[in-house]
């Protein structure tokens, strides 16, 4: 049997509880429903004279290295892999030679196997060339480069 549970708050009455905003020196947040607004200047940060404000020299990411050698084997395997499944349905319709089903079968298989991670990571290249958000070039992976 599961003990009941105990409400300890619910014996102080809610008129008597009091909500105060936290003073704005406690990580710069601030109660929304406060009554009073905070006193002038208390959050802002303290200025050095003499020292370079972050916005004026900002320094500009340089654009990310293309990795051609990648984007090269991605697009081998991908022809590789179109090429084998084209040959694997032509084996299998009987158009390049009579091998049986069970060899074409094989081909069509390892074919779709090299063609799908090619095709993928051609299309997340395609997709950081373009600069689509939340597609990078480190998303590839590394082929030795």
């Amino acid at each position: 049997m599961v003990p009941a549970r105990t409400n300890v708050p619910a014996a102080i009455p809610r008129s008597k509880v009091k909500y105060s905003a936290l003073s704005c020196t406690d990580d710069g947040h601030r109660n929304p429903q406060e009554e009073t607004p905070p006193a002038e200047g208390c959050c802002q940060p303290p200025r050095c004279p003499g020292v370079a404000r972050s916005h004026v020299f900002q320094l500009k990411e340089s654009p990310p290295k293309t990795p051609y050698k990648a984007i090269a084997c991605f697009a081998l395997q991908f022809l590789v892999g179109a090429s084998l499944v084209i040959a694997g349905c032509l084996l299998l319709a009987g158009y390049i030679s009579q091998v049986g089903p069970a060899r074409a079968v094989a081909v069509l298989i390892v074919g779709i196997l090299v063609l799908l991670p090619g095709c993928y990571h051609l299309l997340v290249a395609c997709k950081a060339h373009r600069g689509c958000r939340g597609s990078s070039y480190q998303d590839l992976p590394d082929c030795g480069d």
